[in-house]
């Protein structure tokens, strides 16, 4: 179903509807013309696409994909990954030019005190940090993990859940990217002491149980995590300036929104009543993507969330 907001900004490419929170009015900084970006999302998708017909071409018409994942040596070269995004998120460099920290353990959880080789100690330091896995790991945690600035979660080449606990907080931070990890059943927590950088932990009052939680923070990038539950989400026009916490998904004036659909599928007696201008340019220049049939739907997501890859080939 393809469905247009009033036109006010798009805030980054990710993979989930309902488990992620945004502190949309904490914003340093809004885009002065968000529809260039929107424009240049567009161009993006459609070279992506024209390359993806080339002979012998490995693209996949995603453009961000297209970026790392013809390389076979990805492994070796992991850190490339921070020059692929596109859109409001394209500016965020993660841990770039930091050091690789490798996690080694996945229990020990020490939300006050980090063990050296755990998640929650590489996410906490100073220093730009690109942060992978030495083996498939399930991470249940005590306390939610509250990043630093500057750390890339990279889990490409191998399988890595967090899950069955609190999950990934996101507080006035910079340069945050997270790829390629399975984030699910998030729960409350909270009401304790949370180490958030090596000189420096507080009281956290209560978790709200989301599965990454961003608040009051810019250049953040979220790709390929298993967050959504029914399907590729491409965010857009989702800044509202006057509302102090808003959660994508959530309610507001549906009323005056623009309500179209294009190919969908409707089954078991279900129907969508289009409403609103319904303008197609006003409808081109509020979406990213224009609306795909419902039988596209299997091939658009084939690739969505964590993918499976191994080192020494194509992703």
């Amino acid at each position: 179903m393809a469905t247009t907001f009033p036109p006010l900004m798009i805030l980054f490419l990710i993979s989930s509807l309902s488990l992620l929170t945004i502190n949309a009015t904490s914003s340093p900084s809004h885009h002065q013309n968000p529809d260039s970006i929107v424009d240049e999302v567009n161009d993006s998708i459609n070279n992506s696409s024209r390359r993806n017909l080339g002979y012998l071409s490995c693209g996949t018409g995603n453009p961000i994909d297209d970026c790392w994942r013809c390389d076979s040596n990805w492994a070796s070269n992991r850190q490339r990954l921070a020059d692929c995004a596109i859109g409001f998120g394209k500016n965020a460099i993660g841990g770039r030019n930091g050091q690789i920290y490798v996690v080694t353990d996945p229990g020990n959880d020490n939300p006050v005190n980090p063990v050296p080789g755990t998640l929650r100690h590489a996410v906490i330091q100073d220093v730009p940090l690109w942060i992978i896995f030495k083996r498939d790991m399930v991470i249940q945690l005590r306390q939610e993990l509250v990043m630093n600035s500057f750390k890339t979660i990279d889990g490409r080449g191998v399988n890595v859940h967090i899950g069955n606990g609190p999950c990934i907080t996101i507080h006035y931070a910079t340069n945050i990217i997270i790829h390629g990890i399975h984030i699910h059943d998030c729960k409350q927590a909270g009401n304790g002491n949370i180490r958030n950088s090596p000189h420096h932990s507080g009281w956290w009052t209560q978790s709200d149980g989301d599965g990454i939680s961003i608040f009051a923070s810019q250049h953040v990038w979220v790709d390929h995590c298993s967050l959504c539950r029914h399907g590729y989400f491409h965010v857009v026009n989702n800044d509202y300036t006057h509302w102090e916490m808003y959660a994508i998904g959530g309610k507001s004036e549906w009323k005056n929104w623009n309500w179209r659909s294009e190919g969908d599928l409707m089954l078991n007696g279900a129907y969508f009543r289009e409403s609103g201008r319904g303008s197609a340019s006003t409808y081109a220049r509020a979406s990213s993507l224009s609306g795909r049939p419902s039988t596209l739907v299997a091939g658009m997501t084939r690739a969505a969330g964590a993918l499976i890859c191994r080192k020494g080939s194509h992703c």
